[in-house]
């Protein structure tokens, strides 16, 4: 494949992906967000044993293939349901009130038909020609990929952490510095298309939170990746990218990159909902242990109760500002400007940390019984955690960011 030849590479796509070709085109809104609450009792009921696999069982991969949840965000010429990028948000809320990891999973794995279609033309033919419904890990982590240019492509090397849905998945999509030299300063940040059969899993994932999600290691060394199943991460800021010409439709020229936190911020959403239905319902029937006086009788209770609500609706409103945003400026033909990209990663990290207290709010309100783990409070709790220490919702970084360019400070350019 060297020298820019792009002969086809033969691989047989997992077993649990569909036999048959289906297509969701033309599936609305608000159909694909009532396919995902009609899933919500399966999930429910394998909810324990997500965890226990540490990856998402087949029986819910399938059903989540049939209800074409994974395709929220592929391109309609490929028979991808192609909606608003907000749908991330309310499927992956709906998914999480019962199952964080499964929504984990959903909104990683579907994020990346949406990325796909950012690459060239030739390496979206290439997966989707085999099959449409192929899964696709990732790993974000820039600095664990050493790329470099060699004929035709580039030699990647490196060991990368926390790529979910890796066992579900036929391909990974690696981030990569490029450097001149090893001792270089990095020169380009691209992400390699690689198929499982040219990578290590390394089963690392033994985690207290999103147990589920099956996040483990990966490794690659001296693998020759051609060009063409590269992209530069910039060309996902929302700008013209090499895939625009054959995905035209505004959810391909929105700032990926940007609006990144999406993809995964509805979980926190769906934790904290999940968590107050569970809480709010028990505190109804509930007598306090020490004066077996109903526990809603408490003024103290009613407050947080007040509190916690206020916080979720908060968050889902900001989240769906953003998204509402970012859709009509793709669908006016214009590009964000650097301050509205900044603001939808401010808005991401302040809208999860809103949802994580929330939860902490609740699990005060849950007292003992949501220890128990025969109960799902201890796992929205723990999820809930767990997701909040993803990067994209660190208000250390992301604040900062913000903050930087807010208050006139010069730095380079964040990659958004």
């Amino acid at each position: 494949m060297k020298g820019g030849k792009t002969a086809r590479f033969e691989w047989i796509p997992s077993a649990t992906l569909p036999k048959a070709r289906a297509s969701f085109a033309g599936v609305g809104y608000d159909e694909m967000l009532e396919r995902a609450r009609r899933l919500v009792p399966k999930i429910a009921a394998r909810a324990e044993q997500c965890e226990q696999l540490r990856r998402l069982p087949d029986e819910t991969e399938r059903d989540l293939h049939e209800a074409g949840l994974f395709r929220i965000a592929h391109p309609a010429r490929v028979g991808g349901a192609d909606l608003d990028v907000g749908i991330f948000v309310d499927v992956c809320a709906e998914i999480a009130r019962v199952c964080p990891s499964t929504a984990w999973n959903i909104g990683n794995l579907a994020s990346h038909h949406w990325m796909l279609a950012y690459y060239d033309p030739r390496i979206q033919e290439e997966i989707w020609s085999k099959s449409v419904d192929t899964l696709i890990a990732t790993s974000l982590a820039f600095p664990s990929g050493r790329g470099r240019k060699v004929e035709g492509g580039y030699e990647v090397n490196g060991r990368w952490p926390l790529s979910s849905g890796i066992d579900n998945s036929d391909w990974n999509m690696l981030a990569f510095m490029v450097r001149e030299r090893d001792d270089g300063p990095p020169v380009d940040q691209r992400f390699a298309l690689v198929h499982r059969s040219q990578y290590e899993i390394i089963d690392t994932w033994h985690a207290v939170g999103l147990a589920g999600t099956g996040s483990k290691d990966v490794a690659v060394k001296g693998l020759f990746v051609p060009e063409y199943r590269t992209v530069t991460a910039w060309a996902m800021t929302g700008k013209p990218h090499p895939g625009s010409d054959v995905n035209p439709s505004p959810l391909f020229r929105l700032p990926l990159l940007a609006l990144g936190p999406y993809v995964l911020s509805g979980v926190m959403l769906g934790c904290a909902r999940g968590a107050y239905e569970t809480t709010v319902g028990a505190a109804r029937k509930r007598n306090a242990t020490t004066t077996g006086l109903p526990v809603g009788a408490s003024q103290a209770i009613q407050i947080k109760v007040a509190e916690a609500g206020a916080r979720i609706d908060a968050a889902d409103l900001i989240m769906r500002n953003v998204c509402g945003h970012a859709m009509g400026v793709a669908r006016a033909g214009t590009e964000p400007t650097q301050s509205d990209k900044l603001r939808y990663r401010r808005d991401a990290f302040f809208s999860v940390r809103l949802c994580l207290e929330a939860v902490d709010i609740l699990m005060g309100v849950a007292g003992s019984s949501g220890l128990y783990l025969s109960g799902s409070m201890q796992r929205l709790f723990r999820d809930a955690h767990a997701a909040n220490a993803h990067v994209m919702f660190s208000p250390d970084l992301q604040g900062a960011i913000f903050g930087q360019h807010a208050l006139g400070m010069s730095g380079p350019p964040p990659l958004l």
